[in-house]
């Protein structure tokens, strides 16, 4: 991990973050930390422990900016910070669509840091459709592709019940990893469900327990996601809880 690209990422996020607030009340932030058994990102199971994940970010007239870290309990027998990622992303909508695009600074360690930019659209309807695209035009030099759908359920109490499921493509993105011959590939990558609960606790905090199950959708996936897990993980169910307070 390149210590000045975490720096000019926290920089990036003070200078937002002081022209959002100068602007006054259409300004919206949150602050959170979770606490997951494993660290789990596009199926790829990054850790062999629980792992703490803060994260803040804010929004201004559909611009936003996101700083998110995780620590991992585990990494090298003992707890280590190992990855910062800044996220700067505008969204809006039109009608029944909803856009969002944006750019990923992935600041990690042990491996090189890379760079993502991505497009996502959804249409407003029953189990809210998304498409997104993702390309890594710095270490990964290919895309990826995530469809998801998801529905939330309307509890007592205010409360949220959210299920969702997703199935991903990956197009020669050398950072998810390679084939059983060493080639990267484009090929079926990952399918995940999930189910969470957000459930209001006081005012603008709220408290998300959830669970997910992650798998191969191929075998090219299967041999990637093999050799890039601590453990050689493909199939991975992991959970915790997340605590949100939305300003």
């Amino acid at each position: 991990m390149k210590k000045y690209p975490v720096f000019i990422m926290v920089l990036i996020l003070t200078v937002f973050l002081s022209i959002a607030f100068a602007n006054g009340p259409q300004v919206g932030g949150s602050a959170s930390v979770g606490i997951f058994s494993n660290y789990v990102w596009r199926g790829q199971k990054l850790s062999n422990s629980y792992v703490i994940q803060p994260s803040v970010g804010i929004t201004y007239n559909g611009f936003g900016a996101n700083l998110w870290a995780n620590y991992d309990s585990d990494y090298n027998d003992q707890g280590e910070h190992t990855e910062t990622d800044l996220t700067l992303d505008y969204s809006f909508n039109y009608e029944r669509f909803s856009f969002d695009a944006g750019y990923i600074y992935y600041a990690l360690e042990g491996v090189d840091d890379t760079q993502e930019v991505y497009f996502s659209v959804s249409y407003d309807i029953v189990l809210n459709p998304t498409l997104t695209v993702y390309y890594d035009f710095d270490e990964g030099k290919g895309g990826f592709v995530i469809a998801s759908v998801g529905y939330d359920f309307e509890l007592p109490y205010k409360s949220t019940l959210s299920l969702g499921a997703s199935a991903s493509y990956n197009l020669n993105n050398k950072v998810m990893g390679y084939d059983s011959v060493g080639d990267d590939f484009s090929n079926f990558y990952n399918g995940e469900v999930s189910a969470s609960l957000s459930i209001p606790v006081w005012k603008t905090v709220t408290v998300e327990p959830s669970i997910a199950y992650s798998f191969p959708l191929s075998n090219d996936a299967e041999d990637a996601l093999q050799s890039i897990g601590d453990d050689g993980d493909d199939d991975i169910i992991y959970g915790g809880v997340t605590i949100t307070l939305n300003f």
